[in-house]
């Protein structure tokens, strides 16, 4: 998928992104609602949650599907924000610490279903978490060149200032939250990746694969063709070959080409 929020790329494509339309419609069907962007951040939460009840009961597919429906829930929240156009700190942090709570919940869950020790689960964690983070370093560089995003940072150090719409108080609370818990991870991905172009296309479109969306989508079918004991390898080597490939070409001098 290739919008204006990745400027006028016409190379990029965010496979991840597939939700974006769906989540769109509904974003706008809510726009007048009195249904907050922070409550749609929470139902995505507690649909990841219920998955990983489904699963652990062995209810493995409809648990996987879940995880799509929360891949769409789980664009609402950016879509109804821009539609209304009150963009949030809180909403930005409380957002990927809802995402990691309901990711530790999924794969806690996955692990009692495949048998895999704690130390194991916590290191597919690890795996998913620095992919995700990524996949993230190059959607906010490439959205730098699109529409206007003033609340994605790659670099999170410097507390912001709230906006008219929020409490400072709570910002401070939560950006210290995501400093504890994430800012080395986008240190890690900062110091390994190259930063002498703008032009990422070919690394947003491949990184993309590491995505939520794209992922829940490799889950379902794994889980459809019960195949889901190959979870852990597709984490822990597929997905690291595909962020190993990001990172070298990074670091390469070339432009794709637009059409």
């Amino acid at each position: 998928m290739s919008s204006g929020k990745y400027g006028s790329s016409t190379v990029a494509r965010d496979l991840s992104d597939w939700g974006r339309p769906l989540a769109r419609f509904v974003a706008s069907r809510l726009k007048e609602k009195n249904i907050s962007v922070l409550m749609v951040t929470n139902t995505h939460l507690l649909i990841s949650i219920l998955s990983a009840v489904l699963i652990i009961d062995s209810n493995v597919v409809e648990g996987c599907l879940l995880l799509v429906v929360k891949g769409v829930v789980d664009a609402v929240d950016g879509e109804l924000a821009r539609i209304r156009k009150r963009p949030s700190h809180v909403g930005r942090y409380w957002d990927t610490i809802a995402d990691t709570i309901g990711l530790g919940f999924v794969m806690y869950a996955f692990g009692l279903h495949l048998g895999w020790g704690i130390l194991y689960t916590a290191g597919v964690v690890l795996a998913v978490l620095l992919q995700y983070s990524l996949f993230n370093h190059f959607s906010v560089r490439m959205r730098s060149l699109g529409e206007e995003d003033s609340v994605s940072r790659i670099d999170e150090e410097t507390r912001p200032i709230a906006k008219p719409w929020e409490k400072q108080s709570h910002v401070d609370f939560l950006h210290m939250v995501y400093l504890v818990g994430f800012s080395w991870q986008d240190r890690l991905v900062s110091s390994i990746t190259g930063k002498r172009r703008s032009e990422v296309s070919f690394e947003l479109t491949v990184s993309s694969l590491l995505g939520y969306g794209f992922q829940s989508l490799i889950v379902l079918l794994l889980g459809l063709t019960d195949n889901l004991e190959a979870l852990a390898d597709l984490i822990l080597y597929g997905n690291s070959s595909v962020a190993f490939l990001v990172v070298v070409s990074s670091h390469f001098q070339w432009k794709a080409r637009s059409t």
